[in-house]
């Protein structure tokens, strides 16, 4: 579909919708207009088949708002007689057609109809994909991504750490500085003309772009082929980069580095670098989100009659807690701020859950103690409730 019928065709009529119709109601339009016209429902009817394809056609357009927009503006602009054909230019009218417009400018001023550099087709450049007939502009391109892992200590992935990665990707060819062409002269794509994408029809007179086959995306080809990049301008490059990787990181985390990828191609943006990371365990510390966590051992007596007991944090001087009495086996206990560092700088709890050790050897001293106090409870049975609850359930 050319600039001109896009223009002409009134697709507002086309759906039987008003101008300022919501988003609903053009969408109940078409819904029931297709379904009238739908071509499984008029069976050998040509006229059903092209009805429908207007329909989808201009359903395509008022149905995304940025394409309704634009044809809003373009209608306004150059649909209602502002720039139509004129009898020589009598009347006020312009001695041009719209063909002109749109096209690649008026002959030898270099200046399209009416003042406009370059042809009217520039301003519709997005909607249709293209830009004007003269248009030879090669675009710049962003580097690629680069994806990499890295092994941490478990310190190093709470406290974080500055880690040199080696990495390989695409870079710039030095040999024929990232032209492709070994006298270092391209030329622009006939193609694609420069922009390295060319258009694939979708329906509705609207089009996808797709890489340009002939020059890999890059809008340029080269005419003598550089031996190291083989023409496409950018070979393999080795670089060791030093990444701070934040505080508080988890195993199997994938962290984004923005423009710390592959280079940009003609004064593109550098690709982003994704580093995951892989964490050794602790012999001492586990973790639970931003908590860590850590089992002390404590003895009967400790646990039974309470105590103070020093515990160990990751990086740091011990913490004293205090056991109260009576503290059963399996307890947690909590250590404020000696946990793993937050995003916001804060830090998580350590977890302090206790375990009874139970002696494998006693001294003489000792065994007279336990069985002084096995007489002194032998009426206590902690084993009653439990067989209570059996016969009762």
């Amino acid at each position: 579909m050319s600039t001109k019928d896009f223009i002409e065709k009134d697709y507002y009529k086309v759906l039987g919708v008003p101008k300022d119709a919501t988003e609903a109601e053009i969408k109940k339009a078409y819904r029931k207009l297709a379904r009238e016209f739908h071509p499984d429902a008029n069976k050998g009817n040509t006229k059903a088949e092209e009805r429908f394809k207007e329909i989808s056609e201009a359903n395509d357009v008022l149905g995304d708002p940025k394409k309704r927009k634009e044809y809003d503006e373009a209608r306004a602009l150059f649909g209602n007689g502002g720039f139509r054909p004129g009898p020589g230019g009598a009347g006020g009218s312009f001695n041009f057609d719209l063909g002109d417009l749109f096209g690649g400018g008026a002959q030898g001023g270099g200046q399209g109809a009416g003042g406009f550099g370059g042809g009217i087709g520039d301003v519709f450049g997005g909607l249709f994909n293209r830009g004007s007939s003269g248009t030879t502009r090669v675009q710049p391109r962003r580097g690629q991504d680069i994806d990499t892992e890295v092994t941490l200590s478990f310190t190093e992935a709470i406290e974080g750490a500055t880690v040199p990665l080696r990495m390989s990707s695409q870079a710039p060819c030095k040999a024929c500085s990232g032209t492709g062409d070994a006298n270092g002269n391209p030329r622009v794509c006939p193609t694609c003309v420069g922009t390295g994408q060319v258009a694939r029809g979708s329906g509705g007179g609207f089009s996808l772009t797709d890489p340009c086959p002939d020059c890999k995306g890059r809008g340029l080809i080269a005419e003598n082929p550089c031996e190291i990049c083989k023409g496409s301008g950018r070979a393999k490059s080795s670089r060791t980069m030093q990444v701070r990787i934040p505080a508080g990181v988890s195993d199997s985390q994938r962290i984004r580095l923005r423009g710390k990828g592959a280079p940009g191609e003609r004064g593109g943006p550098a690709g982003d670098l994704y580093v995951t990371v892989h964490v050794d365990t602790h012999p001492v510390f586990g973790r639970k989100g931003d908590n860590l966590t850590v089992t002390v051992p404590v003895t009967f007596s400790e646990a039974a009659l309470g105590g103070e007991v020093r515990v160990p944090t990751l990086g740091g001087p011990a913490v004293t807690l205090k056991l109260p009495p009576g503290t059963p086996n399996g307890r947690t206990m909590r250590a404020r701020g000696k946990g793993a560092v937050r995003k916001d700088g804060t830090r998580g709890d350590l977890l302090v859950t206790v375990e009874v050790s139970v002696p494998t050897e006693l001294s003489g001293k000792a065994r007279d103690a336990l069985e002084a106090y096995r007489e002194a409870t032998v009426g206590e049975d902690p084993r009653a409730e439990l067989f209570q609850a059996a016969k009762g359930a």
